[in-house]
């Protein structure tokens, strides 16, 4: 019998404690109890890949290259990105073999590959960038950095002004073929941060973009393109809620196709928080029958992939 594919998406609690300072042993040490996790469905015969996000990691990285800028040339964020999935996918490897060889399952490969992702130039989300990146400034700053660099500034909620790209959708895996070859045999950790956006010119030569593509999209394009049976999207929260935080919150076991875009036509789930994740989960669901997705907390994913946790998105037959 064949293993089940199962294609993981790491939210941001799997990477960084909430409270604590945002180092890297910091990360390390939370990434140890997150690989121990994975480790466990890894050694319950499911076979995985693992999506992060990114979103503290890269801003440190672009504050880091923007407060040296008189000392070494400003990164562009397209590079900040591809850093971020190496130092990230590093630690989630190292820890991922160090959780393998403790439950008996050494012998697994793990690699971490930075990932491009190609992303359509005429997409509406290059029209109107809303993703905002890096420190606050200043509006007096602000205003010279959108001078001087080009950037896009926004006032943002009244605290400063921050950089905004676009977050367009991710359209091809340019590694793909890689990932094939290694599936197999290897649990492979790609798409850090959604990935790295470019763009494919007609000459087929492709260039780096100044975006950021949600990291969830991204897990559930992988998951449909390498035939994965189940798209596991791990949060802060073990299931979805419809009227969230509000006094009749309602925890949802499972969510039809067709539910699921009713309640975001009603605009129950928070855009770059749930609204993308319940997207994806309808998008691989809905690209073959008999697909499923689930949505939960790291710490209940083994028992959500056995059905006994999480919020299942699944298409009823004959719809």
């Amino acid at each position: 019998m064949s293993k089940k594919k199962v294609v993981i998406a790491l939210g941001g609690n799997a990477l960084e404690e909430k409270g604590k300072p945002s180092t890297a042993e910091n990360q390390l040490q939370v990434v140890k109890r997150t690989a121990e996790k994975l480790a466990a469905i890894s050694a319950a015969g499911y076979e995985i890949a693992i999506v992060h996000g990114n979103g503290p990691q890269v801003g440190r990285i672009l504050l880091a290259s923007e407060t040296a800028h008189n000392v070494t040339p400003r990164m562009p964020f397209d590079v900040c990105g591809a850093m971020s999935q190496g130092y990230i996918g590093y630690h989630i490897q190292q820890a991922m073999k160090a959780a393998l060889t403790r439950v008996g399952r050494g012998d697994i490969p793990v690699v971490s590959l930075v990932t491009q992702v190609v992303v359509d130039p005429e997409d509406p989300a290059f029209q109107n960038p809303s993703k905002p990146i890096g420190m606050f400034y200043t509006e007096e700053e602000a205003w010279k950095l959108e001078r001087e660099n080009g950037y896009i500034m926004q006032e943002d909620a009244g605290r400063g002004w921050r950089r905004v790209v676009p977050s367009p959708r991710p359209q091809e895996i340019v590694e793909f073929e890689t990932l094939k070859r290694l599936w197999d045999s290897t649990i492979v950790i790609l798409c850090g941060g959604g990935g790295v956006p470019v763009v494919r010119h007609a000459d087929g030569i492709l260039e780096g973009v100044p975006a950021v593509i949600d990291k969830d999209l991204a897990a559930g394009l992988v998951a449909r393109s390498i035939g994965a049976d189940q798209l596991m999207i791990l949060t802060e929260v073990e299931q979805v809620a419809i009227h969230y935080r509000q006094p009749h919150q309602q925890d949802l076991d499972s969510m039809t196709v067709e539910e699921a875009e009713a309640y975001m036509a009603a605009g129950e789930f928070a855009p770059g928080s749930m609204l993308p994740k319940v997207q994806a989960a309808v998008e691989f669901v809905r690209s073959k029958p008999g697909r499923q997705a689930v949505i939960t907390s790291l710490d209940r994913a083994r028992e959500a992939l056995e059905g006994k946790a999480g919020t299942r998105i699944f298409q009823e037959e004959g719809v």
